[in-house]
C-alpha cells in the first residue's frame, strides 16, 4: 500500500498589520488554500512580518523587532495549532526569533504543528553573517527528527541547507523528507541554497522541500528584499524526474506549490536507485588525501 503525501511549499510575501486579527486572517487564508495537502511548510523568518504590530519606529529598528516577534509567539503558535487540527494536517510554521531564557540572545526557531498539537521546534544551527554580526541571532545547536504520519521530518534552516553534514545526520537518523524553509536577498542567495536542497536530495535520496519568502519588504531591514522559488526536490535517480525537480513555482511567484509524494519510493531509491549515494557515503568518508 503506497504512503503517499501530499505536500506544500509557501513562496510567502510580507504585508503590514495593524492588528494582530489582520495577521491571524492571513494565515487563515493561507492554510485554507493547501488545505488539500498532509504537509505544509513555511519560510524563514516569515514570523517578522509581526514587527509591524509595533508600529513603524519598531519594525524599522532591527533589535526592537526582535522583541516585537518574541511577544507574539505564543499567539502564533496557537493559532497554527488551531488550523492543523482543524485541517487535520502538519504545518510547519514560518520560523522568527525566540529568546530561550531572559539575557540571552536569539535564535531563529521554527515549529512544527500536527493534529493534535505544536510537536516540537527546530532551531538553525550555523548563522549568516548578517544573523552573525549585524543581528546578533545565534545558533542553538541540535538537531532533531520529527516522527510523524507524514513522514520522517528533519528541518534545515535555509544556510543550514548549504552543510552536507546536517543533512546527513538527519538521514542517518531516519529522516525521509527535509523541510528547508528560507529567505535570501537576491538570486545567488537563493540559489545557494536551492543549490544545496537538490544536492541534499541526491546525497540523501530524499525529499527536501524549500519554502522562500518573496517580494519587497520596505519597513524593516531584515527582510527588505525576498527573492525565491518555492520547490519539492528529489534524488535525480532514475525513479524520480530527470532534473531532480518534483514540483517548482515561477520566480518571487507568491502561492503554493504543491505535489504528492510516495514515502515507499524514498526507501526505494535508497536500496535500489540507479546510483547508491546514501549507502555508498561512508566509503567517501575513508578517502585518503596526500599532498602531489
Amino acid at each position: 500500500m503506497s504512503r503517499a503525501v501530499r505536500i506544500a511549499a509557501a513562496a510567502y510575501p510580507f504585508d503590514w498589520f495593524d492588528d494582530l486579527s489582520a495577521y491571524e486572517a492571513k494565515i487563515t487564508a493561507w492554510v485554507a488554500e493547501a488545505a488539500d495537502c498532509d504537509l505544509l511548510v513555511f519560510p524563514e523568518y516569515g514570523a517578522m512580518e509581526l514587527a509591524s504590530l509595533g508600529g513603524h519606529e519598531i519594525a524599522r529598528d532591527l533589535e526592537a523587532s526582535l522583541h516585537e516577534v518574541a511577544r507574539h509567539e505564543a499567539a502564533r503558535d496557537a493559532l497554527h495549532a488551531r488550523l492543523a487540527a482543524e485541517h487535520d494536517c502538519h504545518i510547519l510554521a514560518a520560523s522568527g526569533p525566540a529568546f530561550p531564557s531572559p539575557g540571552k540572545r536569539p535564535v531563529n526557531r521554527a515549529v512544527l504543528f500536527g493534529p493534535q498539537g505544536r510537536i516540537g521546534q527546530q532551531d538553525k544551527q550555523i548563522m549568516t553573517r548578517f544573523e552573525r554580526e549585524d543581528w546578533d541571532v545565534t545558533g542553538a545547536p541540535g538537531l532533531q527528527v520529527f516522527d510523524t504520519p507524514v513522514g520522517r521530518l528533519g528541518i534545515t534552516i535555509c544556510y543550514d541547507s548549504e552543510f552536507p553534514l546536517l543533512a546527513r545526520k538527519l538521514a542517518e537518523a531516519g529522516a525521509e523528507i527535509i523541510l528547508a524553509p528560507s529567505c535570501t536577498d537576491s538570486v545567488a542567495g537563493f540559489m545557494r541554497v536551492r543549490i544545496g536542497c537538490m544536492a541534499r536530495a541526491l546525497e540523501n535520496q530524499c525529499v527536501v522541500v524549500q519554502a522562500p519568502t518573496v517580494g519587497d519588504c520596505d519597513w524593516n531591514p531584515a527582510i527588505d528584499e525576498n527573492r525565491g522559488i518555492a520547490a519539492i526536490y528529489a534524488p535525480p535517480d532514475g525513479l524520480w524526474p530527470e532534473t531532480g525537480i518534483v514540483a517548482e513555482g515561477a520566480m518571487d511567484a507568491p502561492g503554493w506549490v504543491k505535489a504528492e509524494i510516495d514515502l515507499d519510493r524514498i526507501a526505494e531509491s535508497r536500496r535500489d536507485g540507479r546510483v547508491l549515494p546514501f549507502a555508498h557515503w561512508p566509503e567517501s568518508e575513508s578517502v585518503p588525501v596526500q599532498s602531489a
